[in-house]
């Protein structure tokens, strides 16, 4: 049975009262609701302030380059679809950067689990708009506003037909650990938007502005209509849902692969004077 102190790392270098060290926390404990144990995951993620959640975690990691955590993900489960992979990113690492990725991930249906820290703003990087800033938040490098239009990260999800859409918030630690637990069950593409304050540069979207919006989705909410979750998906403002918005049970990509269908690739026999001879077919 995994303990708390089992997932132990470095200490977090994080901003004090940065939403992370709630993620961090609430992930922890999830993980060890679910009774795993380090080895049986592995973390990948890209560049940012969620992306240093595994540096903070025991467990297998892989820390790539900005915006390519979902590629790594799922070569990651193509070689050995018996281990569990999480994806941490942010949400200019994810959505901004990595955009395109993100959408062939939930095209393809590959069962990686994505974690976003959503906190509207570049934080690494000292504070400029991130797809999901809001018009007309002013920063440092948008001194006259953001321009374009927010991101709807959940609203693409459900387009998408994403096998598993939801929001969760750090400031809601509870519920937050039941979505993390929910994403991590189910079988297919699940994407977890977190809404994360950013203490230091995003001085709009603090707790108290969430706390005054946010509310926890009904139970009598179907998140398998397809068409009420994309209107639930395009809430936001003076009420913002949280919880599971859309599910969809697909095959996932891992299956419908014939070769490693059955047998995880990293399993199968290795036969060197197969490529010997393939490449004297080139000589």
């Amino acid at each position: 049975m995994s303990t708390l102190e089992d997932y132990k790392g470095q200490t977090p270098a994080w901003c004090p009262g940065c939403g992370n060290f709630s993620i961090l926390k609430t992930f922890k404990e999830a993980l060890v609701e679910l009774n795993l144990e380090p080895h049986q995951f592995t973390i990948v993620s890209g560049i940012g302030q969620g992306c240093k959640l595994p540096h903070y975690l025991k467990c297998n990691t892989f820390n790539g380059l900005h915006g390519r955590t979902l590629p790594v993900a799922t070569g990651i489960r193509l070689a050995n679809h018996e281990m569990l992979v999480f994806a941490v990113a942010g949400d200019g690492d994810c959505y901004g950067e990595g955009g395109n990725h993100f959408l062939h991930a939930m095209r393809r249906n590959i069962n990686v689990k994505l974690f976003v820290h959503n906190n509207q703003i570049y934080g690494l990087t000292k504070g400029q708009a991130s797809p999901t800033s809001m018009e007309g938040m002013i920063t440092k490098n948008q001194p006259f506003g953001v321009f374009s239009e927010q991101l709807n990260p959940l609203a693409l999800a459900v387009a998408m037909d994403c096998s598993f859409v939801a929001r969760g918030f750090a400031g809601d630690t509870g519920y937050l650990k039941e979505l993390m637990k929910a994403a991590t069950l189910h079988r297919g593409f699940s994407l977890l938007d977190i809404l994360q304050p950013c203490v230091t540069f995003n001085k709009i979207n603090t707790y108290e502005w969430y706390k005054q919006r946010v509310y926890n989705i009904e139970p009598e909410h179907n998140p398998e209509d397809r068409i009420h979750a994309f209107k639930r998906a395009l809430e936001w403002g003076d009420r913002i849902p949280v919880g599971i918005i859309y599910r969809k049970f697909r095959p996932i990509l891992e299956e419908r692969i014939p070769v490693i269908k059955d047998s995880p690739l990293v399993r199968q026999a290795f036969d060197m004077s197969r490529i010997e001879n393939t490449l004297k077919e080139f000589y």
